[in-house]
């Protein structure tokens, strides 16, 4: 089956308003026509089944059009985190081997530079009023195109999207994401959480990301819903959509609500309309939960979910949510914490995640080794260390790979970050370990205060000493203006560790 066709289905009930975007109401009608002309321009320009073909640019209804118009010819999509650097910007463009790019006027330089470095590079499309030279205007395409397209037929297990890791812990990998997974990831995350038909959700995490990409399968499924889509995360249009369209559901990053908890004028909008709200992509501490909570009388139901495993596998927003917790998986979703020897460990010990179903990437473009390495008897191994309680629930304490052993005992950085994210004048904590010549590595974190605070380093570490045995304090406690981050709020630990 080819993933488009669930784009198709909301057509048999009637043309109705399906994306809102900068107040501008587009059709459920205007969309597939739209596809359809962009996808018979492709095939002019010479784009055929299997070619890659790169997305870079922010959230805009082009962005939506393009998936369809990509998937509906049998080519593979590749979206760009364009925030990203030039430097990884050309490793995407080489390592895929995309032909085309779809962009917009503010990456057209970079987008340059990407393509001057290959030999077979076709086409750049941009989304724009006038084209550069050597680029061609997206919407003079679909004005010379039909909006009649006969659909590809797409085996199950072609490769519908190609998404490179963010690339938190080393060199990007591309993700290959199938067209039966992807449809099995948005009819499971429909079935388990049994979500409206008429569902109003807001759109501001990139389209770019796998979770965007499950979320926008996940929306066709809702035949009469609508979603307010949002080029970038502002909250003043933030919380202004939401009262205007009396939005219902609002998938967002812990980073997102941190913003929220400390935006000072938040009262005067209205949100009771959200009857969701939902966090994932980075761990949510308990203490912006339970602030949040006390602010909006909301409870954000945190998930969880890899790319290489289409982004929705966990979730509290189907059963009574359990702060802290990410919940239990969905539907045909199997989940077990493993030990270094591939064995199941006892209820409520810690271990490695491991997670089955038929959402499991294909496997790493070009780098079966890593493919083997991730995949072991049918089992993905996240990297992801946490644990399972007796009613299910299941807990991540730490990635695997940011596990602190100090003098030959495992330290978890979100224990500590807890306890920094608990002090009133801490907005967002990270911790990291450090060489050490005594204890092999240290505890060093970093923090970033809330606007109008003036804490000391020394306070905070004195703050630890407080709830944390001795061995667990962090050495040395850096203030900082900003974390580092990817485009959907994962904090960049290597990064800190490179800088500072």
């Amino acid at each position: 089956m080819n993933i488009a066709e669930l784009a198709l289905k909301s057509l048999e009930l009637g043309e109705h308003v399906s994306i809102i975007f900068e107040g501008q109401e587009i059709t459920n009608f205007q969309m597939n026509r739209a596809a359809n002309k962009l996808g018979n321009a492709l095939k002019t320009l010479g784009v055929q089944r299997g070619d890659r073909i790169i997305l870079q640019m922010p959230n805009c209804p082009e962005v939506l059009q393009s998936f369809q118009a990509i998937w509906r010819i049998g080519a593979i999509v590749v979206p760009i985190n364009y925030q990203v650097g030039q430097e990884e910007i050309n490793f995407i463009y080489q390592d895929s081997g995309a032909t085309t790019v779809i962009t917009s006027p503010e990456f057209y330089e970079k987008v340059k530079i990407a393509k001057s470095r290959l030999a077979g590079f076709k086409n750049i499309i941009i989304v724009a009023s006038e084209a550069p030279a050597g680029a061609r205007l997206f919407q003079k395409l679909l004005d010379d195109s039909s909006d009649e397209l006969e659909m590809v037929e797409t085996a199950d297990d072609d490769v519908a999207v190609l998404i490179y890791t963010s690339g938190t812990t080393g060199t990007p990998k591309g993700v290959m994401l199938t067209h039966a997974g992807l449809h099995f990831s948005a009819m499971t995350q429909q079935e388990t959480c049994n979500l409206p038909h008429d569902l109003v959700t807001i759109a501001v995490l990139p389209l770019c990301h796998s979770f965007g990409v499950a979320m926008m399968n996940g929306a066709f499924l809702r035949l009469r819903g609508k979603v307010v889509l949002m080029r970038q995360f502002k909250l003043e249009p933030f919380f202004e959509n939401i009262q205007k369209y009396k939005v219902q559901s609002v998938p967002a990053v812990p980073t997102m609500y941190v913003y929220m908890v400390t935006y000072p004028d938040a009262k005067k909008y209205d949100v009771s309309s959200v009857k969701m709200w939902l966090s994932g992509s980075a761990p949510l501490s308990l203490e912006t939960w339970q602030r949040f909570k006390e602010k909006f009388g909301g409870e954000i139901a945190e998930g969880w979910g890899l790319t290489e495993t289409g982004a929705n596998n966990t979730g509290n927003a189907h059963v009574p949510n359990r702060p802290g917790s990410i919940g239990k998986p969905m539907k045909g979703m199997e989940m077990k914490i493993f030990d270094d020897n591939d064995q199941e460990v006892p209820q409520g010990r810690e271990g490695e995640i491991v997670i089955r179903g038929p959402m499991v990437m294909k496997g790493y473009w070009n780098l079966p080794e890593a493919t083997t390495e991730a995949i072991r008897n049918g089992w993905l191994h996240t990297g992801d260390i946490g644990y399972m309680d007796p009613d299910g629930y299941f807990f991540i304490t730490d990635r695997k790979k940011d596990l602190i052993i100090k003098g030959g005992e495992n330290i978890s950085p979100r224990a500590v970050e807890e306890v920094l994210c608990s002090h009133p004048g801490v907005a967002e904590a990270a911790v990291v370990g450090m060489k050490d010549s005594v204890y092999g590595e240290e505890i060093k974190a970093f923090v970033t205060l809330k606007p109008g605070n003036t804490v000391t380093s020394e306070e905070l570490e004195e703050f630890c000493q407080g709830k944390l045995k001795r061995f667990f304090v962090p050495k040395e406690v850096v203030i900082i203006p900003a974390m580092p981050k990817t485009l959907v709020g994962k904090i960049l630990k290597k990064e800190l560790r490179k800088s500072h």
